[in-house]
């Protein structure tokens, strides 16, 4: 070897060494999988699919700043399109939209990690005011880009063309793609092929084989915390400690620095800690218990008392939730009981039919609409998102039922019981797949609550069935009401309380709050709500 081939192979090895990325970019294959399809793709596709592959890694720098973002929000974007229900795969499309950044900001004026323009964001029930954007929001706008793809993929059954829909609209779409491509499962990509779809293809490719393989940190982690307004981000700074401009920097879907009352708002910051590609840490508002040492079958199910606390799950235009057609329970169309009523009379003010609700609910006819609690309108599903969940004091199979959006009829029959008397506290009762013939049902052990503060009765006699008044000033906490039941209180909710002043009250959680009475992730509460609460 001459000096000259000698120095060129030392440059080669160093210029190799230096810029790893570059020495690994991947090649966009003749064929791939997306979705439920396959995608084969022609000689000349693949070139240019290649160049935009090649694009994205042309400044290792700027990849690898990219990559880390991805990495700390794609486990939020996973869990979300997941319980809508939308491929895993369409996950790419948010890193194609904005590179993960979130008042990322189109030169079409459309806005935050999904780039959604005002009236699309009010469509799929974002929040776009002076107080609240959350485009800017990574949870509530990848749940608002699933529904919308969802609802495209329905007309099509072609997650190809739902993808495209998302840059051209429905009618574009529809326009563009005819029925040529409905329910096709093996698609051929070529040089006519529509470019969304291609350069889409382009960041799969640059990403699928990188995501979980680079920490952003050795010691940082993202937390996501569900906190209820009114607050402001300087206050929750430091509850959190962390730095009020890093709460500002995380959280922009908070315009103004201030969270408003009404529902729960999803607040993300980084903390100290080592990271792993696993969803996100959870925190729910405040942790006041922790699981104690645990059975084999408690390691097993716990996590199920987890997700529970996260149904039933409300999207939509929550300021007006008593009122028909503005939200979603569960990805179902639902609606809010603000008194406690008849059927007859609820079901004529939602205008549906008082025999089509109460199917829909799995109700009997002396039943009553319960204040505060959700109701469908329209049919539940065979099963939930989730495989299990826990049985928590007070739960009945009709309350479970409603908490998850699944038939009551489907929940006896895959647990194999069919009266409220057999069921116990610790159950873990499966939502997916039925039970097999004499398997027994796991039972673990439900995190215990504090002991409850019992308020002092009236002097004045009160009538058996009668339950203690509320009197209260504006300078003093109202004393709790209860019910002559041994096992179980009464709490009516009055004007300006949360769940957290609540469950303060009471010495208990705010997750055993919203598991005993079914309030959603929202922690949507009204006053004159009747809240149960149970003794330890």
């Amino acid at each position: 070897m001459n000096f000259k081939s000698l120095q060129f192979f030392i440059f080669s090895c160093f210029l190799l060494a230096s810029t790893p990325i570059l020495a690994q970019i991947p090649q966009v294959p003749a064929e791939m999988e997306f979705a439920d399809m396959i995608i084969r793709i022609n000689p000349q596709a693949r070139r240019e699919i290649q160049l935009d592959v090649d694009a994205l890694y042309r400044n290792p720098s700027y990849f690898k700043v990219k990559l880390e973002r991805v990495n700390l929000y794609m486990p939020i974007v996973e869990r979300e399109l997941r319980s809508v229900g939308v491929p895993l795969d369409l996950k790419y499309l948010v890193i194609q939209e904005s590179g993960l950044i979130p008042d990322a900001v189109s030169t079409s004026n459309a806005v935050g990690f999904w780039q959604f323009k005002q009236g699309t964001a009010e469509e799929v029930f974002l929040r776009v005011d002076s107080q609240i954007d959350d485009r800017k929001n990574i949870v509530n706008s990848t749940r608002g880009a699933a529904l919308y793809l969802k609802k495209h993929n329905n007309t099509f059954d072609n997650w190809m063309c739902a993808l495209v829909s998302y840059q051209m609209g429905l009618g574009g779409a529809k326009a563009y793609f005819g029925n040529r491509y409905n329910s096709q499962r093996i698609i051929d990509i070529d040089r006519n092929s529509h470019w969304y779809f291609k350069k889409f293809l382009a960041h799969k490719v640059a990403f699928e084989n990188q995501i979980g393989g680079m920490l952003v940190s050795n010691s940082q982690r993202l937390v996501e915390v569900q906190v209820q307004g009114p607050t402001s981000l300087k206050e929750l700074a430091k509850k959190y400690q962390v730095s009020e401009e890093h709460l500002k920097e995380m959280n922009k879907w908070a315009v103004n620095g201030k969270i408003p009352a009404g529902r729960g708002f999803s607040l993300v910051y980084i903390q100290e800690g080592k990271l792993d590609y696993k969803p996100a840490v959870i925190e729910s508002q405040p942790s006041q218990t922790k699981p104690s040492q645990k059975s084999k079958a408690e390691e097993k199910y716990y996590p199920a008392y987890k997700q529970a606390n996260s149904y039933p799950r409300i999207s939509g235009n929550t300021t007006k939730a008593t009122q028909p057609d503005q939200i979603t329970v569960n990805e179902l169309d639902g609606v809010l009981a603000a008194n406690t009523t008849s059927l007859e009379k609820f079901a004529d003010k939602i205008g549906i039919k008082e025999k089509k609700f109460r199917k829909l609910n799995d109700l009997d006819p002396e039943e009553k609409v319960e204040a505060g609690k959700y109701y469908y309108t329209e049919k539940k599903k065979s099963k939930a998102e989730i495989e299990t969940h826990i049985v928590q004091p007070g739960e009945t199979l009709w309350s479970i039922s409603q908490k998850y959006g699944i038939k009551l009829s489907a929940l006896k029959a895959k647990n194999r019981i069919r009266r409220d008397e057999d069921l116990k506290a610790g159950m873990v009762l499966s939502l997916q797949e039925h039970r097999k013939r004499g398997e027994e049902i796991p039972v673990v052990t439900v995190p215990s609550s504090t002991p409850v503060r019992v308020a002092q009765s009236d002097p004045e006699p009160q009538s058996q069935n009668q339950t203690a008044p509320v009197n209260y000033s504006s300078t003093q906490d109202p004393e709790p009401s209860y019910s002559n039941t041994p096992s179980k209180m009464t709490h009516t909710v009055s004007p300006g309380e949360t769940l957290y002043a609540i469950s303060k009250k009471y010495g208990v959680t705010v997750d055993q709050l919203k598991s005993w009475n079914q309030i959603g992730s929202q922690n949507i509460i009204s006053v004159g709500q009747k809240l149960t609460i149970f003794k330890p």
